[in-house]
């Protein structure tokens, strides 16, 4: 894979498993660490894109309601809560270091409609050019199923279609993808690269995911494909394992790399 040298453009997403612990709350040392190497990689001149989940399980320990919300007006009450929280967090930590950030926040009508998808590109290329960090997630609090992305991993897709980005690094509660559930299965194999994406690895990515999060394995693979027909390539890494960015950069084979598709050259 070698060094990401040319990468000038990167949206990373963080999931629930990522950003909190198990209680719901924050998981501060993990969330400052992140960002502190995505500040390195700002400052090396890389662009950074950050799609955040978190919003719901920050608003459940926020609230102290001590469960996951099971209705959705829950749901979209948790997020409202939660998602200013978490943007508080991300404005200290990269203030601490230098940067400012700006929220965005998308239903998938944005990228659906020409004008407001327009609209939405001049609004990443215009704080990225200001040298602002976008974070972005759904906009949970007011959306329905008829505008909703289904998940972050989904989400981070389309913003790194819509912001034109050279990678997408998912970061997830495990090392990458295996031929089946390493929690499961002892002999599960790890899988380094996939240069294409077919049913067999559709049915081998089946399953949920945490459950401080909505997305798993399987939103992942549908994600990576979107991506990669695009042109644009996606990692799969360990996000409990911070330093894992600093080690795709400098080179290391670390979690599952998938080959973006060339694109046809006009004649």
């Amino acid at each position: 894979m070698g060094k990401l040298s040319n990468c000038k453009r990167m949206v990373i997403k963080l999931g629930s498993s990522t950003l909190t612990h198990e209680s719901g709350h924050i998981n501060i040392r993990r969330m400052e660490e992140i960002v502190k190497i995505l500040s390195d990689f700002k400052n090396s001149g890389i662009e950074v894109i950050v799609v955040s989940s978190g919003a719901v399980s920050a608003g459940v320990a926020r609230t102290k309601l001590g469960r996951r919300p099971g209705s959705v007006r829950e749901k979209q009450a948790m997020a409202a809560v939660g998602q200013s929280e978490i943007m508080r967090m991300y404005d200290k930590f990269f203030s601490s270091y230098g940067h400012t950030v700006a929220q965005i926040l998308m239903t998938k009508d944005v990228v659906e409609d020409v004008q407001r998808r327009e609209a939405c590109e001049d609004t990443f290329n215009t704080l990225l050019e200001m040298g602002c960090v976008p974070i972005v997630n759904e906009n949970d609090s007011v959306s329905t199923a008829e505008i909703k992305f289904g998940g972050n991993d989904t989400l981070s897709a389309y913003v790194a279609l819509v912001a034109k980005a050279d990678v997408v690094l998912n970061l997830s509660d495990i090392e990458g993808l295996y031929d089946s559930d390493p929690r499961k299965n002892p002999n599960a194999k790890f899988i380094s690269r996939v240069d294409s994406i077919d049913e067999e690895l559709v049915k081998i990515a089946g399953g949920a995911g945490t459950e401080r999060g909505t997305g798993g394995m399987a939103t992942k693979i549908e994600a990576a494909k979107i991506l990669t027909e695009a042109g644009i390539s996606m990692f799969i890494l360990n996000g409990h394992r911070p330093e894992v960015l600093y080690e795709l950069f400098d080179g290391v084979p670390v979690g599952t790399y998938f080959k973006a598709k060339e694109k046809a050259v006009e004649k």
